[in-house]
């Protein structure tokens, strides 16, 4: 045997490459609470993406949080819903500018049916959904990708239409078109949240593609515990108590426990949109 094959096999050259991980933490900037989740990922310094809502009252602080973290790529989390009872976001351009996308206070409307049965206007949508990118793009961050709060822009051929003109626009990835093996852990029970996370680390990896894994991340305080999500009923208790400050700490707890920890590196590798973007957007194909 030659020298070089020696070489190869002993240092592994011939093994196949680690499955590709893509962690996106979305709602950031709804909240202090999501925040301060964000804050101890940032500070943990592991590569994940973040899905920022800019038309939220709290996204100022997000980006002082993401300031100088070249592990993390930034993404924009489109956004014509707000889903929160007593605590809820209009647009960018004000109830004045979007008319169409607002409900009777002037808010986005609370459910993807709402939304979907109003008479919005795609001009409107268009517009608004470009001064949220705008504000991403002008906040000093690098941003690498769009994608849709509760899948809303996602949800008409003429709504992906408009993400998609925006991208090229922008010059940015939109999240689940690069052929993603996506697993959300939105829908999940707390009870078996974990294990499911686990499993599809250890049993359902795609090596020829990244696997996106969707997660919700929140600090459990009382301004979350006072959350209550109107559209799905997982997230409360059987007599509607909020749970979704649960759901959001057990998902930041799984980031942090060991038996994730020990398969970074041996199971898979953690990747980026940014990482994907720099792969070339020309790989980007709808999914719909």
């Amino acid at each position: 045997m030659s020298l070089l094959l020696v070489l190869t096999s002993l240092l592994g050259c011939n093994s196949q490459p680690l499955p590709k991980v893509l962690l996106r933490i979305d709602d950031m900037g709804m909240n202090h609470s999501v925040n301060m989740g964000l804050k101890k990922l940032v500070d943990s310094k592991i590569p994940f993406s973040t899905s920022v809502m800019w038309a939220c009252p709290w996204y100022q602080e997000t980006v002082d949080i993401l300031k100088n973290q070249p592990q993390v790529a930034v993404g924009i989390h489109l956004t014509l819903n707000a889903e929160w009872r007593y605590y809820r976001w209009g647009p960018v351009l004000g109830r004045e500018g979007v008319p169409s996308l607002v409900d009777s206070l002037g808010y986005f409307h609370p459910s993807f049916d709402a939304f979907a049965k109003s008479k919005y206007k795609l001009d409107e949508v268009e517009r608004e959904l470009d001064a949220q990118i705008s504000r991403a793009v002008h906040s000093g961050l690098t941003i690498s990708y769009l994608d849709a709060h509760m899948g809303m822009a996602y949800s008409t051929p003429e709504l992906r239409a408009i993400v998609e003109k925006l991208a090229k626009k922008y010059n940015l990835g939109i999240s689940a078109y690069f052929n993603e093996n996506y697993k959300s852990m939105w829908g999940i029970s707390v009870e078996t949240k974990s294990a499911e996370f686990l499993k599809f680390l250890n049993n359902e990896l795609d090596p020829a593609h990244a696997n996106m894994i969707e997660l919700h991340v929140a600090v459990s305080t009382p301004e979350m515990e006072a959350l209550v999500d109107m559209n799905n009923s997982i997230m409360n208790t059987n007599d509607g108590k909020p749970k979704a400050s649960v759901h959001r700490q057990t998902e930041l707890n799984m980031l942090f426990s060991d038996d994730f920890k020990k398969l970074i590196g041996k199971k898979f590798t953690l990747v980026t949109y940014a990482d994907l973007k720099r792969e070339g957007l020309e790989k980007m194909k709808s999914p719909f």
